[in-house]
Formats: structure tokens, sequence, C-alpha cells
């Protein structure tokens, strides 16, 4: 896991890989890490990673437009607050859930993953298609 500093509205307090996070759907979904390591199509990127067993393909009961909802609040209520309050803001925020913890740039074919990238903007997270 890479580490993050907190915005400067955010509250200090610590998340940790395996952190279950509510979402609009209801579903179980955990924390799983942030990458910054990786720069995105659009320039300084910062990803959220999270599990989703529900969205696994054989057994899916959250559908697509739930889970694109479920990431649009990770979004704005848990990755908007703990952006760096410092340093060079990101020009997009990546989202993904998986149904499964994976590598990041590994390839996983067995394992079912959404991801959605959203621009900052007016302090809310806006849509972006890649």
């Amino acid at each position: 896991m890479i580490g993050f500093g907190l915005g400067a509205g955010a509250q200090e307090t610590a998340v940790t890989g395996g952190t279950v996070v509510a979402v609009p759907s209801g579903q179980d979904v955990t924390y799983l890490d942030t990458v910054q390591s990786a720069p995105g199509p659009e320039g300084l990127t910062i990803r959220f990673r999270f599990v989703a067993p529900a969205i696994a393909r054989d057994a899916a009961t959250v559908d697509v437009e739930a889970a694109q909802a479920d990431m649009e609040a990770l979004c704005n209520d848990f990755a908007l607050p703990r952006l760096p309050a410092t340093g060079p803001a990101p020009a997009q925020v990546i989202i993904s859930l998986s149904d499964r913890a994976v590598a990041f740039g590994e390839p996983a074919p067995e394992a079912t993953q959404f991801f959605e990238a959203y621009a900052i903007t007016d302090g809310r997270c806006q849509w972006e298609p890649f």
C-alpha cells in the first residue's frame, strides 16, 4: 500500500487496507490501497482501489449501473477528502472495483474489474470517459 496525505478538510483518521466503506448499493466494499506512483493519460493520477465481491461475473448481485453509482460515491465521499493538501493537484482520480484483490498493473483475467476516471471540478468528482 502506498501512503497518502489527507486533504485540508479531512479528519485525521488512518485508513488502511481492509477498511469497510459504505456505498449506495449496500454491497460489501473494502478499501484495498491507493496508488500514486503510476501517471495516468491526463497527468498526475491518484488511484483508489477497492474490493467488491458482489460484482463477480459468475454470481453478481450488483449490476454495472449500481457499481458506477458506488464508484462516484467512493470518489466524492472517500477519495476527495484524502487527496494531498499540498503539492500539485491530481489531474484525475481513478476509482476501481475488483471482485478480489489483484496486484496493481498485473493481468488478472479471472477477476471482474470496473474502473472509472474523474476530474475534480468545483470540489466534486466529475466523471470522464477513458
